[in-house]
């Protein structure tokens, strides 16, 4: 009776230890290539945005309602925990997030050797050197841009950040059009990277791939280091358009601190 029950308990500490190693064999394996998700959420401060809804208020007590939000994400590069990167192909690393698409959320990169990352580096634009290569040399993405509505003209270059909507103010009391549009303006660029850290590792794995939740929290394009005001720049009660000028590099500032990875999915 005693040896069947010590043989019973061997045969069930085996099976766990069998168990345990075929479930770390998946995470362990860090060999061949596998994929990563990246997910724009849009936020406006603490709150998941909405568009046309909700309002939206500024430090300045200006009330905004978004109606659009686009912009493009572009450049992305890996750092795993040993310091090492891996830059994603450039002519792979060029998407549109846009609020009000079903495919303007989550962008799946491929082909990405396997590894535990812990930084993700992204571009908010087209890079100089890219524009440079000319309308021949921006393969399928500029007739994509320009579908998205997120080029000016190609001698003016892509809008790198598209964000409309109207507002109120204590000084413009009726709903009143904004728009903000970054870019190339004059000699300014304007284009911006944005270098974020992961609260856990993404395992990227043959039979894994992460998912990497970002949130955008746009209130600080216009309510960030640099406080804009709409009401300003209201021009004679037509509305608030920024497209250039002073206000644009001070903007494109803003939009470094406007990303964070809220959490990592590892399934």
């Amino acid at each position: 009776m005693k040896n069947t029950f010590y043989k019973a308990l061997a045969l069930v500490a085996l099976s766990i230890s069998l168990f345990s190693c075929s479930n770390d064999d998946n995470s362990n394996d860090v060999s061949g290539s596998g994929k990563l998700v990246l997910e724009f959420d849009n936020a406006y401060g603490a709150n998941d945005l909405i568009l046309n809804t909700q309002g939206n208020t500024t430090s300045n007590n200006e009330v905004l309602k978004v109606s659009l939000i686009k912009y493009i994400v572009s450049n992305v590069v890996l750092t795993k925990a040993d310091g090492t990167t891996f830059v994603y192909p450039k002519s792979k690393s060029y998407f549109i997030a846009d609020e009000s698409s079903a495919d303007g959320h989550e962008f799946e990169l491929t082909d990405i050797p396997a590894g535990d990352y812990v930084k993700v580096k992204f571009g908010i634009g087209v890079d100089e050197d890219q524009w440079k290569l000319g309308a021949a040399g921006q393969g399928d993405f500029l007739a994509k841009a320009d579908a998205a509505g997120m080029m000016w003209s190609w001698a003016a270059g892509y809008k790198f950040l598209a964000f409309e909507g109207t507002f109120t103010s204590p000084t413009v009391t009726a709903a009143t059009p904004f728009m903000i549009h970054t870019g190339k303006t004059g000699t300014d660029y304007n284009y911006t990277e944005v270098t974020l850290d992961m609260p856990t590792k993404a395992l990227v794995r043959t039979t894994i791939t992460p998912e990497v939740h970002l949130i955008t929290d746009l209130s600080k394009i216009i309510d960030g280091k640099n406080k804009i005001k709409l009401s300003d720049n209201n021009m004679g009660g037509m509305g608030a358009m920024i497209m250039g000028g002073t206000n644009l590099p001070l903007i494109t500032q803003n939009i470094v601190a406007m990303f964070r990875v809220d959490h990592v999915h590892n399934d």
